[in-house]
């Protein structure tokens, strides 16, 4: 019954959406359940930047974005179920869910709609040699676990030898994606690795955190998403562990997973794929274009947080494809493989950032035929409890590509000797 429900109520939005729309984007979203929290911002600033690019640009090469949304309380399951109703129109699809991502890997290359998995899904899925449809630039798992184990070298002159470090990972398909980098890492440089698993949705975790009070790691690794998060940050001050040294990946460093836990969560730090904060460029336009004029997502309260800022960039990569596709063909009614063209030959300079109002926001990022994930480049930020604000700790840091490029490689190649893929970009 909840199945046709959904099927109905998606082809309801799909029928309601403006007749003059004619570039689709469902969006994939999950306002509901466990990971609201998270969902919420995203969303909104996702439906946002496509708003502005409306409202100001008229669209894109003269067409209006549709952007209908279907909501799947991240659950797997309907998130299929969305696309399945949504597809038909669809030119993109920029899922915030590594389950749904892997469930799509094989669908997008027989419906012909790319997949752009902003920094999650399969990590391999960078080797566009062999995934052709799927994109996860500008950064990745396996790079950021490497970033993560980078940073604690520098703040160790360089030397990890015996030190102890436990990554806590929600144990999902996400969750489980840094582990290999993490073990092979730890040979590298010498120091004892431990994993422990927090399953969905991570409210229960005092077993864990008493097994880091036991063995008292140096470092802590979070692999979190929503209400994990914050529970794992109190879990954490529960046992006294010095936040400033627990880092978690961009998944685990929004505000909604520090503000729960007031002072306690002073010090922690995050890996980060963008900056925080609304200090660019592309606000005023979005003051001028969405927010004054009463057309923002949501209720209008999200702006310049982590996630917000994660769906106004997600968004903003989606319109530079969508342009360089309508380049690349001489149409703006691109198709889905069409757009796929355009994401394989995208070219986001600091100057290009800039001009679209994100100066100094994001690395740059240039995919190739084989090069669909970006250069894995990630920071280090840190949250202040007082003046409730992330600060940028570091720049963007390059993984560790001897141990990451091989591993893509490797996984890749192996996915595609299975499912009989021909490499492409020889």
């Amino acid at each position: 019954m909840k199945t046709k429900l959904l099927t109905v109520l998606v082809a309801a939005v799909m029928a309601a959406g403006p007749a003059l729309a004619e570039l689709t984007i469902p969006l994939i979203s999950y306002r509901t359940g466990p990971y609201a929290a998270n969902g919420i911002p995203n969303a909104d600033g996702y439906t946002d930047y496509f708003t502005l690019i409306n409202e100001r640009d008229g669209g894109i090469g003269g067409l209006k974005i549709e952007v209908p949304e279907c909501e799947t309380g991240y659950s797997t399951e309907k998130g299929v179920e969305c696309y399945e109703a949504t597809k038909e129109s669809a030119i993109l699809y920029q899922p915030v869910s590594t389950g749904l991502n892997y469930q799509l890997i094989p669908k997008a290359s027989v419906d012909q709609i790319p997949i752009h998995a902003i920094g999650h899904g399969r990590t391999s899925a960078a080797n566009g040699a062999v995934f052709e449809w799927i994109f996860s630039y500008p950064t990745n798992y396996w790079a950021g676990a490497s970033v993560a184990i980078k940073y604690l070298l520098q703040e160790n002159s360089g030397d990890l030898k015996g030190k102890k470090i436990t990554l806590v990972y929600h144990n999902s398909a996400f969750g489980k994606e840094p582990i290999p980098t993490l073990e092979i890492l730890a040979k590298k440089h010498g120091f004892v690795f431990n994993s422990l698993a927090v399953d969905h949705p991570g409210q229960e975790q005092k077993s864990q955190w008493l097994q880091i009070r036991r063995e008292k790691p140096d470092y802590v690794l979070l692999w979190g998403w929503g209400v994990m998060n914050p529970v794992a940050l109190q879990e954490a001050a529960n046992i006294r562990f010095p936040l400033e040294n627990m880092i978690g990946v961009w998944w685990s460093g929004s505000e909604s997973d520090v503000l729960p836990g007031g002072e306690s969560s002073d010090g922690y730090k995050a890996l980060a794929m963008h900056a925080p904060g609304s200090d660019f460029g592309v606000y005023k336009d979005l003051k001028t274009y969405v927010y004054d004029k009463g057309l923002a997502a949501g209720d209008g309260d999200q702006m310049g947080t982590v996630l917000y800022n994660r769906g106004l960039y997600s968004a903003m990569l989606a319109v530079e494809a969508i342009k360089k596709a309508q380049e690349i063909h001489g149409i703006s009614q691109v198709t889905g493989s069409m757009v796929r063209d355009g994401m394989e030959a995208l070219d986001i300079t600091d100057e290009k950032m800039a001009s679209l109002g994100f100066a100094n926001f994001a690395p740059e990022i240039k995919a190739t035929c084989s090069n669909h994930g970006g250069e894995g480049l990630a920071a280090v930020r840190q949250w202040n409890a007082k003046t409730k604000s992330w600060s940028m700790l570091t720049g963007f840091i390059a993984p560790d590509s001897d141990v990451i490029d091989p591993l893509i490689v490797a996984d890749s190649e192996a996915y595609a000797s299975e499912n009989n893929i021909e490499l492409r970009c020889q």
